[in-house]
């Protein structure tokens, strides 16, 4: 049997993750955070006189997500976990939204798991599905490989999603904004509260950067 020593780095195991995860979105344990805000989100949505008003009236600096990491390794099997709060609101008839992406690694899955509030996960595939999936608390969505995302606030209350996926994985938000936005946006609906209606901006992701 080989014995490992302490000075053999490249086979100790490192010490594991002890997270907090609480309703606020707060990941106690997190290595790294962002915040998204409302002039960063400028071609997103689908009425820009809505999105323009929306900026005289709360500024450019006004927070719209909040997203929080723990990644304590590196390399192959290591994973990021996260919680991403996106505040209540809307932009015309348009429910707040994240900016949304395709991994970089466009084979890489993600987990969504609705820790508070009420949402929805937006999915397309680059051959022309799309999927509305609700969220509420207790509720997952399992994001496979090769579908672009996003999350919707369709709540009166921040939605909090606790997220994983491999870290290296990374982020294609381009191939959103090339393709005109997503296939569906999720509007106002009086009877049903929420509702995903084609977005008539939408061109496809065929021959789109991946």
């Amino acid at each position: 049997m080989t014995r490992i020593t302490e000075s053999d780095s490249s086979l100790m195991a490192p010490e594991p993750g002890a997270l907090q995860v609480d309703r606020s979105g707060a990941l106690r344990g997190s290595t790294s955070a962002y915040e998204k805000f409302l002039g960063d989100l400028g071609g997103v949505y689908l009425d820009q006189d809505a999105y323009a008003a929306a900026i005289d009236e709360l500024g450019a600096e006004c927070l719209v997500y909040r997203v929080e990491e723990h990644c304590n390794v590196s390399g192959p099997g290591a994973l990021i976990i996260g919680t991403s709060t996106l505040l209540p609101g809307r932009i015309g008839e348009e429910y707040a939204v994240t900016r949304g992406h395709l991994h970089a690694q466009a084979d890489r899955a993600e987990l969504y798991y609705c820790v508070n509030g009420s949402g929805v996960m937006l999915l397309d595939t680059l051959d022309g599905e799309s999927r509305a999936v609700p969220l509420e608390p207790g509720d997952a969505c399992h994001v496979p490989g090769n579908w672009v995302h996003r999350s919707v606030n369709v709540g009166d209350g921040p939605f909090v999603t606790l997220f994983c996926y491999a870290a290296d994985a990374g982020q294609n938000y381009s191939i959103i904004e090339d393709a005109g936005g997503m296939a569906q946006i999720v509007v106002v609906d009086p009877a049903k509260g929420w509702a995903p209606r084609p977005n008539p901006r939408h061109v496809g992701y065929k021959g789109r950067r991946l």
